[in-house]
């Protein structure tokens, strides 16, 4: 007996049409993750960033955001961040600081950085006035800096999400069992 040659499984049209395919998903992706030189909205503004200590010292309000390249909320958070930074043309200083690079680990320590994105806002003088944690919405990121510009308090950073009650109510209840509303980790109210 002898052996006849096996067939391909896919025939030459169904192997174009998987070629094709992959080559389209391949430049979808590429283009979606910003190209050969990507020119992201967190990419621009972390290109047009000023050193922090000139920010702080140029007479202008100044923002410090904390991120990274691979943070998805910053990702997210950073069409509105440059929507706005185009609008103040140059009253607010903006100024982006990735916590994966070890230069900016001294600033990460001395402003408690949490989570990112982490904003940070300084009066003219250069002086912390606020700070935010996690995605705002480009309208609160709007009255944060008309906030600075206008010499105002920062609005209540309380509504950018709930912060757990410090009070001290004790943890053990009367008849010495965990009083569980207070110690589950996610219980913040």
């Amino acid at each position: 007996m002898n052996a006849s040659p096996q067939k391909p499984t896919l025939a030459l049209v169904q192997r174009i049409i998987l070629f094709v395919s992959a080559i389209a998903l391949t430049t979808l992706l590429f283009i979606y993750r910003g190209g050969i030189n990507s020119q992201g909205p967190l990419d621009t503004l972390a290109r047009q960033s000023l050193a922090p200590e000139e920010a702080l010292a140029n007479g202008r309000p100044t923002v410090f955001e904390f991120y990274a390249d691979w943070c998805e909320a910053c990702r997210q958070m950073a069409p509105s961040m440059l929507a706005i930074e185009r609008q103040i043309e140059n009253k607010v200083d903006i100024v982006l600081l990735n916590v994966d690079n070890n230069s900016w680990q001294d600033l990460i320590d001395e402003y408690e950085v949490s989570g990112i994105p982490q904003l940070n806002f300084f009066n003219a003088q250069g002086k912390l006035a606020g700070k935010a944690i996690g995605v705002q919405s480009e309208e609160k990121l709007n009255k944060f800096v008309t906030s600075l510009l206008s010499h105002e308090p920062i609005p209540s950073l309380l509504e950018v999400g709930k912060v757990s009650n410090f009070n001290a109510t004790p943890l053990l209840s009367d008849n010495n069992r965990l009083n569980n509303e207070l110690t589950q980790p996610r219980s913040h109210s």
